[in-house]
This record gives C-alpha cells, structure tokens and sequence, in this order.
C-alpha cells in the first residue's frame, strides 16, 4: 500500500488535486475505517496502532495520511465516548464499509485563527421550523473537496447562545470552496476554505452542543493523546526521507573518490545522527501511545504533547541534515527529498503548536 500510494505521490504533489485514487487504495487496505469501534462492527483499532498506520502512510504520501488522520481520529472519539446521534452513525460506518467516506472538523475561522489559542466560532447556527441553518466561513479544512461530512463548529442565536458541532453532509446547497490551498507542503492535502451560506441541517445534527462561554473553549490537554497518531504521520516523512538519504548515499560514486559516499566518514556520521534523531522520537510516540491504549494513569496529558514537540523537532531536524549533505541535488525540484524537506515543514503548524504545548507542560511542571 505504501509503495503504491508513494508512486502517486509526486503527480498530486505537483498539481494539487485531491488525492482520490490514494485515499481509494487505503480504504481497500481496510485502514481508514480500522478505528471504528468494535460495537459498530470495526477492529476497534486504538492510539498505538492508529500511530503505526499513520506512520507507514505518512512515508507514502503525507497529505494523504493527513485527510485520512481526521477520518481515523472521528471514528476513534466516537469508539471512546458515543457522541453521534446513533442512527445517523451506523449510517456512516455502513457507507464507510462501502467506500471511502471521509469526515473532519471545520473549526479554524478568518477572524479567529486556531481555536487552540482561545475563542469561540464566529459561524452562526440559526433555528428553523425543521432545524438549523449554517452561515460561516472557515480556514483549512483538510481534504475539503472529498468530505462526506463537515463536523462545523458554531455558535447558535438563541436568545441564550450555545456552542456545538453540527454534522453537514458534503455536497450540500451552500458549501462552496473559497480559498484554495496552496502552500509549501502537503500540496494534495485540499486544506481549503469552505464558506457555509445558509446550509440547512435536521435539528439532531448537532453534538457537544452546550454554553457559551470559556467553558466552550478548546482544551489543548483533553485530547492530547490524539497528538501522537499526528507525531507519528511526520516521522514517517522523516522516514521516506531518510530512505532516499541512504539510496543516494550507495549510489552516487564521485570519480575522484572511486567508492559511494556511504563510506565516508561525513555520511556515516550523518547517517548515525539521523538515525538517533527518528529512533528516539519513534519510542517516545509509539511507546507513549503504547502507554495510553494501556490505561496507564501515570502518563499524563502534558507526556504526549512533550512527545509531540520532540518528535516534529527531530523529525525537521533529521531531513534537514540529509538536505544539507546531499547539497543542491537535495533541493532539486523531482528529487524525493525536496518534497520530503517541504512536507515535513508543516509538522509543527498543526495545533497546538509548540509554544501552547510548552506552556501546557511548563505550567503543569511547575504547579505538580
């Protein structure tokens, strides 16, 4: 599955469409629905193994282990603690058996930014005679053209408002793609911006739905072990770098040197240090993940967002020092890892991001 996907990999790289045939290989797989839970009639996948699949196609094509992560993390709420209303989800997991159905959360607002950083959803819910109404815009809303559902997190006008996320099925009238997605990695991601105008939803789709107020906010801590699937997605970036890194390194055969530059001291070297930097930051995501499908109590939320920071550290850290030794052949557009190097630049971009994950672990630190 990885190899086929990564053949794909460079032609949705370079023309940014939606990863569709990618995401159909992985649902043939059986991986995006491995989360659903085992009283739905899935394996009931859990946070380690969630971590190993990301991982493997992390190395394949990131942006689609990127769509395919948001699919796996709602099955895998759901499993852990029943939110939906229940026919609608044996509806989705039906389909789900069926074909690739794709879900994610629209939560990032223009005005707002990241909710991680404090909020509330400027996208309005309004009542109507058969349920609500959706009027909003958000920002990077991953694999946006492929979604099935839409988890929109919104603001109600009653007279006293309420938060929640109401469930949109893709391809309603109103959603239009509004900002395309166009950056530096994860080009196939289609992390578009979606306005909602006056999209009209049944009453009971809705979850979560509760006060307004800071009690609303996002906790950064609740569900941090979920981080650690996303950890693991970019080391296995690090890993297909790092894997083009040692094929070069055999291969190439400079005429003054009569021998590939694996022998070198300078590659070996190199090669060590990398090596280090993903082996530790793979025990520390796999063995916390490990730890949490476990029961430990001892492993804390402020663990797994540490293991976060480290792993997307060395996982930058690690193809950096590849591209830096391979020189201008590492940076040249159809070489593998120039592709690896952009990718994995979008490791600590998602929230929270490292400054809110530190300040989360140097609070807890210093008030044990």
């Amino acid at each position: 599955m990885t190899a086929r996907i990564a053949e794909l990999a460079p032609g949705y790289d370079q023309s940014g469409d939606f990863p569709a045939d990618s995401l159909r290989i992985v649902h043939e797989a059986g991986l995006l629905t491995a989360t659903i839970g085992e009283s739905y009639g899935g394996r009931g996948a859990r946070v380690e193994e969630s971590a190993r699949i990301l991982h493997r196609i992390g190395q394949g094509d990131p942006s689609v282990a990127l769509i395919a992560a948001m699919t796996l993390n709602t099955h895998a709420r759901q499993a852990a603690q029943p939110h939906w209303p229940e026919e609608l989800y044996a509806r989705v997991v039906k389909e789900s058996f069926e074909r690739p159905v794709l879900v994610n959360h629209a939560r990032v607002e223009p005005e707002l930014g990241s909710p991680a950083r404090g909020g509330l959803p400027a996208t309005l819910a309004r009542r109507t005679p058969d349920g609500w109404s959706l009027s909003g815009t958000k920002r990077f809303v991953t694999g946006a053209e492929g979604l099935d559902w839409f988890l929109v997190w919104a603001t109600t006008d009653e007279p006293e408002p309420r938060v929640g996320t109401f469930l949109v099925p893709g391809g309603s009238p109103g959603i239009e793609v509004t900002g395309r997605w166009d950056q530096l990695g994860l080009r196939a991601s289609g992390s578009h911006d979606v306005t909602f105008r006056d999209v009209e939803i049944p009453y009971e789709h809705v979850i979560g739905i509760g006060p307004y107020g800071a009690q609303a906010e996002q906790d950064n801590r609740a569900g941090a072990s979920l981080h650690l699937p996303l950890a693991a997605l970019y080391l296995g970036v690090a890993r297909a770098a790092q894997s083009f890194f040692h094929t070069f390194a055999h291969a190439r055969v400079p005429a003054n040197l009569g021998h590939p530059v694996a022998r070198t001291e300078r590659f070996r070297r190199t090669a060590g240090e990398i090596e280090v930097l993903l082996s530790a930051a793979e025990q520390l995501v796999f063995g916390g993940a490990a730890r949490v499908d476990a029961g430990d109590s001892a492993y804390t939320p402020e663990q797994a967002l540490g293991a976060r920071v480290l792993a997307d550290r060395h996982g930058v850290r690690a193809v950096e020092l590849a591209v830096r030794l391979l020189g201008n052949p590492g940076l040249a557009r159809g070489n593998p890892l120039e592709r690896h190097f952009r990718d994995i630049q979008c490791a600590p971009v998602h929230a929270p991001q490292e400054d809110i994950s530190l300040l989360a672990i140097g609070t807890k630190a210093l008030n044990p």
